[in-house]
């Protein structure tokens, strides 16, 4: 390339921080010449692919942040597996309105019925609405509330653990709780109260 003016170009895109665009400009603008493409309709498309771009770079670093122990989605659970389980109701729950009403969810249920794989793709559906989330086993909550408790820290921590909007502590029903574990839990349920919702 040594138009100036395509140097320029690429060189404020990059300025910009539209990468995509800076990449891909003389493919992009071969491709709008040959198809002749309008001036709305080039640029339209070129926003559109820094919007794309930049919605999956935050997707991911939200993803990153929830520290969800791995990706399973709400389409790869087998409801034919666990019929006891109402996909009407898990689809209503995909829409992450429990979430706008800060309304919490217990999944009840012996081992390996999917309980962690609901949870965390309801984890996945709330990142792609945008809420904060995070994902924690119970045993390394109440680890770590214990430990701030002794180092005079717990109200920094249990404001961390209030901040999502979304807060999912799994195996909740397999560690047992001694009574001041189970007091520093309760302290975090009740500040999340109307504020923020649970998946136990």
């Amino acid at each position: 390339m040594d138009n100036p003016q395509l140097l320029r170009i690429q060189e404020n895109l990059k300025l910009l921080k539209l990468n995509r665009t800076s990449q891909q400009l003389e493919l992009l603008l071969q491709e709008a010449s040959k198809n002749e493409v309008s001036y709305s309709d080039f640029l339209d498309k070129l926003l559109q692919e820094e919007l794309s771009l930049k919605c999956e770079k935050q997707m991911a670093l939200n993803t990153a942040l929830a520290k969800l122990p791995f990706i399973k989605t709400l389409e790869a659970f087998d409801f034919s597996f666990q019929p006891s389980i109402d996909p009407k109701i898990v689809r209503e729950l995909a829409t992450c309105s429990f979430i706008d009403r800060a309304e919490n969810l217990v999944l009840l249920g012996p081992p390996g019925v999917g309980k962690s794989h609901l949870s965390v793709a309801l984890g996945l559906k709330a990142i792609q609405k945008k809420y904060r989330t995070l994902f924690t086993p119970a045993a390394a909550l109440i680890v770590n509330l214990n430990k701030a408790y002794a180092e005079n820290r717990l109200e920094e921590k249990l404001k961390y653990y209030c901040v999502p909007k979304l807060l999912i502590i799994d195996e909740i029903g397999y560690v047992p709780v001694d009574v001041h574990g189970a007091h520093l839990l309760f302290q975090l349920i009740s500040r999340r109260y109307e504020r923020g919702s649970i998946i136990l």
